[in-house]
């Protein structure tokens, strides 16, 4: 049986490779006839069903106004209860920032709230980081154009202790001098640094063109390498004297946390933080008093200063420009600003505004492009800015432009508009989503000397916007008045500047300071 079975298989083999007794012919199969199949069941018609539910118009959403209360020694405190997370985030506001740094000492306010946290109360420097990281928090402070501010966040099981670590550094730094040479060392290294960034440069000369250098807003917020040289620590401890006074904050307190126990928290660690001597006032930089409404006071701009037509910082050998056009805005409370953002979200606001599309989906030139109208207490800017290659900058300056006249001319389309009302409302639902994020909010609008009520007046105004009074509005993007600034290699860009009919440029440095021509002898 064994045998027979072997050979069967090698027969079998053999076959298969072509070799040995061929096996006889297997009768050839007829071919199937098609089995009639069943009749497809009718599609039901839409009328069966009935009309199609349509989707109900999305609800608006209010942002939380929190509840205003009058602290000690003149504080204000905007308190949102949420009990939902065992988490608390605050923010300290003080209504003074880099445009009352006094002339010649660009640069003040930014380094008076970095030496807040080097040291404080009871804690060194080391001590203070290693109290916070042992709580689970996160401190920080900092300083903007119209106002400076200290935030934490941190468990509610934490806070009592966290608070008394934020009080101490607002109320009871210690301006050690060792921690100064450290911290102003620092401080210079990354100015020095700041000018191998080219988006850095573009924000720094895009400012200085608009308003003129070394005016409130023409200077950069973290200041000047020259002015930087000369500050020391005493100017530092007279501006934090001026500045960071409870007469000018505003404490925000958002997460699982009562009234009681957070004015308990305020009346124990800030009850004898005090304001002595005259307040920080922006009179000898600008010629407004301090913690003046929206649109008060001197202008941002110096009064004699005609911006540019067109600037270009030299970066020899860049591979990228970073392009600019800029021209002045609105203050932050303009009841237009509101309007102006759905304006600027169709056209450089978002991932599928027409600038982003424009040059980097269409051409391929950048990897993005974005606008934005900034917000201050004085007036505001607008500036659209694009990271491009090189060889295509003039091509690219020329798309830019032709978008923002495009918008200035016919506003937004009607999709566009539905568009970026529901984008508006995503943002607000955003921006108030964490105890975190509407701390921060909040410090926001008290830094613009906005009330807490603000931000629903806003959306309610967005989502009453109609396409006629938006086209209205798109004009405050116009380009033939605006300024535009070219951070790129000269050898390389000129020429195509030239071509698009900019003409010639005037050239800037890397501090914002016109470099004027050497005359011949």
């Amino acid at each position: 049986m064994r045998a027979r079975h072997a050979g069967a298989i090698i027969a079998l083999l053999a076959a298969a490779a072509g070799c040995g007794p061929k096996a006889p012919a297997q009768p050839t199969a007829r071919a199937e006839a098609p089995r009639p199949t069943a009749p497809a069941a009718a599609a039901p018609q839409a009328d069966s069903l009935g009309p199609r539910p349509e989707l109900p118009k999305p609800k608006p959403f209010a942002p939380p106004a929190p509840v205003v209360i009058d602290g000690p020694n003149g504080t204000k405190v905007w308190l949102l209860e949420r009990h939902t997370l065992p988490i608390v985030s605050v923010s300290i506001t003080v209504a003074s920032g880099s445009a009352d740094d006094p002339k010649g000492a660009a640069g003040l306010a930014h380094i008076t709230a970095s030496m807040l946290d080097e040291g404080a109360g009871q804690r060194s420097a080391v001590e203070l980081s290693s109290a916070i990281n042992d709580l689970g928090a996160t401190l920080s402070v900092g300083a903007r154009a119209d106002g400076s501010v200290a935030t934490l966040a941190v468990l509610k099981k934490n806070f009592t202790k966290a608070f008394s670590i934020l009080a101490d550094v607002v109320a009871r730094p210690r301006f050690e001098a060792k921690e100064w040479q450290r911290v102003s060392a620092l401080w210079q290294n990354d100015l020095r640094k700041r000018g191998d960034d080219p988006t850095r440069v573009a924000s720094l000369v895009s400012t200085a063109a608009l308003y003129g250098p070394g005016t409130p807003y023409g200077h950069p917020v973290e200041g000047l390498l020259a002015d930087a040289k000369t500050i020391g620590l005493p100017a530092v401890k007279a501006f934090y004297k001026a500045a960071w006074r409870p007469d000018r904050a505003v404490i925000a307190v958002v997460g699982d946390i009562t009234r009681d126990e957070v004015m308990q928290a305020i009346s124990r660690d800030l009850g004898a933080w005090s304001a002595k001597g005259a307040p920080a006032t922006a009179a000898a930089a600008k010629g407004a008093s301090p913690g003046a409404p929206p649109g008060q006071g001197a202008p941002a701009a110096a009064p004699s200063w005609k911006p540019p037509r067109l600037v270009l910082v030299d970066r020899p050998g860049a591979p990228q420009s970073v392009i600019a056009v800029v021209r002045e805005g609105v203050v932050a409370g303009d009841p237009r600003r509101p309007l102006l953002q759905l304006v600027n979200t169709a056209l450089g606001g978002s991932f599928t505004s027409r600038l982003n599309q424009n040059l980097r989906e269409d051409h391929g030139w950048s990897y993005g492009a974005a606008s934005a109208f900034t917000e201050a207490r004085q007036q505001g800017a607008f500036v659209a800015r694009a990271s491009v290659v090189a060889e295509a900058t003039g091509p690219a300056l020329k798309e830019m432009l032709g978008e923002l006249a495009r918008m200035a001319d016919s506003g937004l389309t009607r999709d566009e508009l539905a568009k970026v009302q529901a984008q508006d409302r995503a943002d607000l639902v955003s921006a108030y989503e964490t105890a975190n994020r509407t701390a921060l909010r909040y410090a926001t609008l008290a830094r613009l000397g906005l009330p807490e009520t603000f931000d629903a007046a806003a959306s309610q105004s967005r989502q009453q916007a109609t396409l006629a009074g938006l086209a209205e509005l798109a004009r405050a993007v116009d380009p033939k008045s605006a300024t535009i600034v070219v951070v790129g290699p000269q050898q390389e860009v000129l020429p195509q500047l030239k071509a698009i009919g900019l003409g010639e440029p005037e050239a800037w440095d890397v501090e914002g300071q016109p470099i004027q021509a050497k005359k011949a002898p």
